[in-house]
């Protein structure tokens, strides 16, 4: 397995020589400061594979070459949309960087109430929290369905916690759900964010089931034709929010979307934390079942709670086994090495770490501080380490 890091360019607080340090041999990476949909030129791509080969590591992964909302919405021509990005695609190709993590997630990455939520032995974590986020939706975006989307007693929580809270309160909800959007665009206010909602309007799950397979139909062809290799990351939370369906949550949507193209161009990001929220998700059984479409996989854990909250685990701890999942993933590796796949190997990174000892003070994206995901790392290389000696 290939350890990587996500590394945000020139945005990152951590630099490529402290990255070194972690023995990170991949650099995960994008091109952020290029608004959604325009075209990623060779140039641009050449500068950033130049930057990370001269601190000595390979950019081995794209995360990510994001899509723009229209063709997530399917609205309007798209021909330009979908050249644009095939384009980028093939300029990718060309400076050698073949594997591209993205995701279908409509107008947020991936939410969370709480970016600094204490952890019992020290230190911080990211945390969804049910209650929190049904107040966001019912109260401060006035969405009054979402009533539907939450247990009666998470609603009477809600409501508790937008009576109890401060104008502060209020804003800081606000930071914490858009904090999952480095490098986009658009941040949005709560008039910003009801505005944005508005084309969303009449889209369901079949909607927009219908423009992810348009998606897959119009890019995989071109993969094919370079060597690429797409792997879909999935939803964060695995649940719809917001009253925005959210289509790649468990097996049953992995299958769809790896039915929907056949294509070994077509796969699968593994992450562990985003899938292992759902609690009817066996991430062991998962990754056993889609090994063969697993491009790319993202190892941490998360700790879940009755009510839908859930929170960010250190990586060996939490409700998924890791250890068990990693063998599956080394199994995988083992298989390709015997039918002669020259890219057999499965690039992983630490992902989301607790903010330990001075992560507090580095202002860092929320999620990725450099002590916590060292620590996360240290504890997967050892595992990768203990299994791969044990199968010799």
């Amino acid at each position: 397995m290939l350890d990587s890091w996500r590394w945000y360019g020139d945005l990152d607080k951590i630099t490529l020589g402290e990255i070194a340090q972690t023995g990170a041999s991949g650099i995960v990476t994008s091109l952020h400061d290029i608004p959604y949909g325009e075209v990623w030129s060779r140039d641009v791509i050449a500068a950033r594979v130049e930057q990370v080969q001269q601190a000595g590591f390979v950019w081995n992964v794209v995360e990510s070459l994001p899509i723009h909302e229209k063709i997530k919405r399917g609205d309007g021509e798209l021909t330009q949309l979908f050249d644009n990005y095939r384009q980028s695609m093939r300029n990718l190709a060309a400076q050698g960087v073949y594997t591209i993590c993205y995701n279908f997630m409509p107008l947020l990455d991936w939410t969370r109430t709480d970016l600094a939520e204490p952890v019992k032995t020290g230190g911080s974590c990211l945390r969804f929290e049910s209650r929190k986020m049904a107040a966001f939706e019912i109260y401060l975006l006035d969405r009054e369905a979402a009533m539907d989307d939450y247990s009666s007693e998470v609603c009477q929580q809600a409501k508790v916690w937008f009576d109890h809270s401060t104008t502060a309160d209020r804003d800081l909800l606000l930071q914490s759900i858009m904090a999952g959007l480095p490098g986009a665009y658009d941040r949005f206010d709560i008039e910003g964010l009801k505005q944005a909602l508005i084309p969303y309007q009449g889209i369901d799950r079949d909607a927009l089931r219908a423009n992810y397979r348009r998606f897959l139909e119009e890019i995989i062809p071109t993969a094919e034709e370079h060597g690429m290799r797409f792997c879909v990351h999935p939803d964060d939370p695995p649940r719809d929010i917001l009253g925005l369906p959210r289509i790649v949550s468990n097996a049953d949507d992995i299958d769809w979307i790896l039915s929907a193209v056949p294509s070994v161009a077509n796969g699968l990001t593994l992450c562990t934390g985003s899938l292992g929220a759902n609690p009817a998700n066996d991430l062991p059984a998962l990754a056993a079942r889609f090994a063969e479409k697993i491009h790319f996989a993202h190892l941490r854990n998360v700790r879940k709670d009755e009510d839908g909250s859930f929170e960010e685990a250190a990586h060996l701890e939490g409700d998924t086994d890791m250890v068990v999942v990693v063998a599956e993933l080394l199994k995988e590796e083992a298989r390709r090495r015997d039918v002669g796949r020259e890219d057999h190997s499965i690039p992983w990174r630490p992902d989301h770490g607790h903010e330990l000892l001075n992560d507090v003070y580095s202002g860092t994206h929320p999620g990725y501080p450099l002590i916590g995901r060292l620590r996360g790392m240290a504890e997967l290389r050892g595992v990768i380490r203990a299994l791969s000696q044990a199968n010799r």
